[in-house]
């Protein structure tokens, strides 16, 4: 697979982990965008996959606020059936 060949219908294999990391922090989507400085609508698209880019700086205060590392917050969803 190319890496502009799509994954799972998406044009991308990179998943987000928001939900889990603000789940396990107690902490609404609402108040991360506000700590971050970004709208509710910008995180949103990111936590839902939907996102087709993601800015240094945003993703550096994602960590900072969440006391995370980018592996956290982000993963390559990995084909299974390739090594068949």
């Amino acid at each position: 697979m190319s890496p502009a060949e799509a994954v799972d219908g998406r044009e991308h294999a990179i998943q987000c982990h928001l939900d889990e990391l603000l789940e396990r922090r107690g902490m609404t989507l609402t108040q991360l965008a506000e700590d971050v400085g970004v709208t509710v609508v910008n995180l949103s698209v990111l936590k839902n996959d939907r996102a087709k880019a993601v800015r240094f700086s945003t993703l550096t205060a994602i960590c900072e606020v969440l006391e995370c590392d980018v592996g956290d917050v982000l993963s390559i969803a990995r084909d299974e059936d390739a090594d068949e």
